[in-house]
């Protein structure tokens, strides 16, 4: 049995050696024939991503012993999570800052908001979020199913291969490579990489699944799944784009017109409805129970959560819409649908909080697992805030506006960034094999000037938001606009200075993160604080 698996590994080995030969040599023919430069540029990290590969593959050797669970690559994505944290938070910090004070663009292309916008939204989302969760996924299918993570060199494959395809992005919104869609700006050859690599993520998680000892699939694992599958099919839909050449960065996407509209908010939205609902949920499921110390409060409402939710955000898409040229029938099922969400969203806010029954004194001594509630609690009301604003009488105050700004950040900040601090807080005693963390203290300093930093902005916002709104529709006696717009932009001035404090104190209770897990990583025990710390075990 032994030889055959040590056989099959032999083959995976050379044939992923094989594959990546064959990537390198596609990669020297891009870059000695490329039409632009950033195609020249891209296919040259594709000469040294795969050069890198073929030297790692031909010196691995997979584990003498693999009953165990695979956390060294869970450890791998706990650092590279607040890395790209920490970057994503620095580059909003800085936009923010040049919507304040222009003169921050710096008259520069590389260091214009325009380049510097998508980088921060994708290293937020897709850099930061997508390694939270594919290191907090492959964590839970592993413990949840009592089975190693399935393959030896597929996880790694999709860890590399993902954070290559951040880089691709990265580089390309430098360069001015983009599709010009929100939350799918990467072109073609960078999209055509990020299928490649999210098949074999599919494929990890999927095998593993199968190969479960525990006969029940954990509902954590549901929504990772959901999250996984419809990104996939997302992706594909809203990326459908012909290149110009195979050796060129651009593209021309299939849609045109309104169709092009409809799926890209049909994308747009549900990125946000599986990728940083329904993963993150995966990340509530687990995380809060485990450092509650608490069953879910009821795992019959997690199901119905789960399939209420899964049926009903995939329709809600054209409330991005309104007072377009979109037919009506279809912002009223947008709208109709957003405010159906209400019922599922908040049951599984609720059955979040009330996880902590018969343990709320643990808010107080634990600021980790206050972390958590907190982040369901924002979860909550912006699960609230997203219907209200897809009615259509709501909407004609707030679209455009910077409370749709608000909106978003109260979710990412709030909901994303708090639940995920503490998924990667509970994860990095685990995965370096401390019994706790370096300072509880350093977390308390985190929670609080991160809530901080969050009400400042999305306050600043609202406030700014709801101003704009109502100066565009502000109409004199004679019937003209009363206000112009750069009078609209100069009234929101102090706001927006109020914004980029906001972020700012956010970036440094990241930074207090780091350096926390950093000398976690490393076993030390902050001075002054008891060594009794509650801190739930790994299994």
């Amino acid at each position: 049995m032994d030889g055959a698996r040590e056989g099959g590994m032999g083959l995976a080995k050379a044939g992923t050696i094989a594959i990546f030969v064959l990537g390198l040599i596609w990669a020297l023919v891009t870059a000695a024939h490329a039409w632009d430069r950033p195609m020249q540029v891209h296919a040259l990290l594709f000469v040294v991503f795969f050069a890198i590969g073929i030297a790692q593959l031909a010196a691995f050797r997979p584990p003498a012993d693999r009953s165990h669970y695979n956390v060294k690559i869970v450890k791998y994505g706990v650092v590279a999570s607040v890395f790209w944290g920490i970057v994503a938070f620095l580059v909003g910090v800085v936009i923010a800052l040049q919507l304040a004070f222009p003169a921050l663009n710096l008259d520069t292309a590389i260091t214009n908001f325009g380049r510097l916008r998508p980088l921060h939204t994708s290293a937020a989302i897709f850099a930061f979020g997508g390694n939270v969760l594919i290191a907090t996924s492959f964590w839970v299918v592993q413990r949840t199913c009592r089975v190693r993570l399935a393959g030896e060199i597929a996880p790694w494959f999709v860890f590399w291969g993902y954070n290559f395809f951040i880089i691709l992005a990265a580089t390309g919104y430098l360069m001015g490579v983009t599709q010009s869609k929100e939350y799918a700006e990467p072109e073609w050859l960078t999209d055509l990489w990020l299928t490649i690599v999210w098949v074999v993520y599919l494929l990890v998680f999927l095998i593993t699944l199968a190969r479960r000892k525990e006969p029940h699939i954990y509902v954590a694992n549901w929504f990772y799944l959901a999250f996984i599958v419809t990104i996939a099919m997302l992706h594909l839909g809203n990326n459908a784009a012909i290149p110009l050449s195979p050796f060129s960065s651009k593209s021309v996407i299939v849609y045109a017109g309104a169709q092009d509209a409809l799926i890209q908010w049909w994308y747009g939205h549900n990125a946000v409805g599986f990728f940083l609902t329904a993963g993150f949920l995966g990340i509530m499921y687990y995380f809060v129970p485990k450092r509650a110390e608490r069953p879910v409060y009821s795992y019959r409402l997690s199901i119905i959560h789960f399939w209420a939710l899964i049926f009903l955000y995939i329709w809600a898409g054209p409330h991005h819409l309104h007072y377009t040229a979109l037919p009506m029938w279809t912002q009223v099922l947008g709208a109709t649908f957003s405010v159906m969400l209400w019922m599922p969203s908040w049951g599984g806010m609720l059955n979040g909080l009330l996880t902590l029954k018969g343990a709320w004194d643990k808010l107080r001594t634990d600021p980790v697992i206050r972390m958590l509630v907190v982040s369901v609690a924002f979860y909550g009301m912006s699960t609230f805030e997203g219907p209200a604003m897809s009615m259509h009488w709501v909407n004609s105050l707030s679209h455009y506006t910077d409370w749709t700004i608000g909106h978003v950040h109260s979710g990412a900040l709030g909901w994303v960034g708090f639940v995920s601090f503490g998924a990667l807080y509970c994860l990095a005693p685990w995965v370096f094999g401390r019994k706790r963390l370096y300072s509880l203290a350093l977390v308390e300093w985190h929670f609080w000037l991160s809530t901080l930093g969050i009400l400042l902005y999305i306050t600043a916002m609202w406030v700014s938001g709801i101003m704009q709104g109502l100066m565009w529709r502000s109409y004199d006696a004679l019937g003209f606009l009363e206000y112009s717009f750069a009078e609209t932009v100069a009234a929101m001035h102090p706001y927006y200075i109020i914004r980029a404090i906001g972020g700012g104190l956010y970036l440094i209770g990241a930074l207090i993160m780091a350096w926390n897990i950093y000398m976690t990583a490393k076993g030390r025990i902050r001075r002054r604080e008891p060594l009794a710390e509650f801190a739930p075990a790994a299994a």
